[in-house]
């Protein structure tokens, strides 16, 4: 399924990005395409392995010390239901509590490397190797899931924003966080009794059986065929308008109302820009000039109990392990061995799909999608400002945050459109990076029904954050 989304993304980015001219010059799809792959490259994997050393080292002398056994026991029979197939004792078990025990408390990217252990230790489980098993769906569904404690990041955009009491965000992202792993749960255990969904045998196996039997010469189907003369009479039109006088662009965007929902969005975003870097500077000449007021005492609790979570974790870790009589440097550097060979490994997927997302994104496909659907979303009841941000966040999480610092920002939303739109953010997630970077980690190549289970989550996320936010704030 992946292999059909993401060539479709490309195809889409592509032809939009012909369509409004954003095929060449400065603000090509191709040279965010380019600059995404770097991204993906020196902006994610370089840094991700540093931090899966850390937390790696940190994981085996939590391990070692017998703390990760302890939580196993304590969460067994819940755990037992979650994941039938894993046994209680086996240290995916450990690696999992872990990475979503970090995700409740808002720890953000220091879950990452944790989740990537848990991965390495299903993949072991794994009867086949290429396919994700039960066990890894339902483990990425509940991170798809999401569910968080302290939303910190999207407190921190609404703050920036000047947007006053940002703690509202709390209460409702909590519970469509949870709706959103309940849902996620249920997903991954309908959808892996589907036949469509079953798990098959490596390719290797595949090809042995097929060079018994008599094949296909693997040439072009008749759909496939039409689908190819659909592309090729596309790119002819594109290439026409690209190689053509400008006014036919020009009177193309015109007729058919285009030019103005691009240009109505360029300004939006650029007075957003604007609108936050004033509120930047005046949060910073504010607290040069005079003394910062006390936080209050939520705030202090919440930002307290953020920053000391690591630390506590490290003083449990080398504590206990050292009074354990346990060699905890040696220990520690023999874990986060294996944490730059996990980065290398998913560098490819990461560049694959970080590129193709900065095309889509880039191409302005979600402004004419907004555009095209507000009649319907109207009707329904869903704030027409928040598509392009419910349609960016399981892509991309950059991306995402861009389109919800331009919401916060605008000047003709109600505060309700706001406050749902930080509730939104904190309450889905970038499902197809999750799924690119932990399978790609562990050379997983079919993902099932996994993506399906992920979209379905941040479908009950968005759906929950649209109800609460109208509850609480309409």
């Amino acid at each position: 399924m992946l292999n059909y989304i993401w060539a479709t993304l490309l195809f889409i980015g592509l032809i939009v990005a012909g369509l409004v001219g954003r095929v060449s010059g400065d603000a090509s799809v191709i040279d965010a395409a380019m600059k995404g792959a770097e991204k993906a490259v020196m902006g994610i994997a370089l840094p991700l392995a540093g931090m899966m050393m850390f937390w790696l080292g940190v994981l085996r002398l939590l391990e070692k010390a017998g703390v990760l056994e302890a939580v196993v026991r304590l969460l067994s029979p819940l755990l037992r239901r979650l994941f039938p197939d894993v046994p209680t004792e086996h240290p995916a078990m450990s690696a999992m509590v872990m990475n979503l025990s970090a995700n409740m408390l808002g720890l953000s990217n220091n879950a990452t490397p944790l989740g990537l252990k848990a991965m390495g230790h299903l993949q072991e489980l794994n009867p086949h190797k290429q396919s994700a098993s039960n066990a890894m769906i339902t483990f990425l569904a509940l991170n798809t899931g999401a569910f968080t404690l302290i939303p910190m990041s999207a407190m921190n955009f609404l703050n920036a924003a000047g947007i006053r009491n940002s703690y509202q965000v709390i209460v409702p992202t909590i519970l469509a966080t949870a709706c959103a792993s309940f849902g996620a749960v249920m997903a991954a255990k309908s959808f892996q009794r589907l036949p469509q969904f079953v798990s098959l045998p490596d390719e290797e196996e595949i090809e042995t059986r097929s060079a018994v039997s008599t094949g296909s010469n693997g040439g072009i189907s008749r759909r496939a065929r039409r689908w190819l003369c659909f592309l090729a009479v596309l790119f002819i039109g594109v290439s026409a308008l690209e190689l053509g006088p400008p006014v036919w662009r020009k009177t193309v965007l015109q007729q058919s109302g285009l030019a103005s929902v691009l240009e109505k969005s360029a300004q939006r975003k650029a007075e957003a820009m604007a609108t936050l870097a004033k509120n930047k500077e005046m949060a910073q000449a504010t607290s040069t000039r005079e003394t910062k007021p006390e936080p209050p005492v939520w705030r202090r609790m919440m930002d307290g109990t953020s920053g000391l979570a690591i630390p506590a974790i490290l003083i449990l870790a080398v504590g206990v392990a050292w009074a354990r009589g346990v060699r905890v440097y040696e220990e520690f550097v023999d874990g986060a061995k294996e944490g730059f060979q996990v980065a290398v490994r998913i560098m490819p997927y990461l560049v694959a799909m970080l590129a193709v997302l900065a095309i889509l994104r880039e191409s302005g496909a979600f402004q004419l999608l907004e555009y095209a659907l507000a009649p319907v979303l109207g009707l329904l009841g869903f704030p027409v400002e928040l598509l392009s941000l419910a349609l960016m966040r399981p892509l991309s999480g950059s991306g995402a945050q861009g389109i919800l610092n331009e919401i916060l920002t605008r000047p003709d939303l109600s505060e309700m459109v706001k406050f749902t739109a930080a509730i939104l953010y904190g309450s889905t997630e970038t499902t197809f990076y999750v799924l690119t970077v932990y399978f790609g980690s562990v050379g997983i190549r079919r993902f099932r029904h996994a993506l399906m289970a992920g979209l379905t989550a941040d479908f009950i996320g968005m759906v929950a954050a649209i109800i609460f936010g109208r509850l609480l704030f309409g």
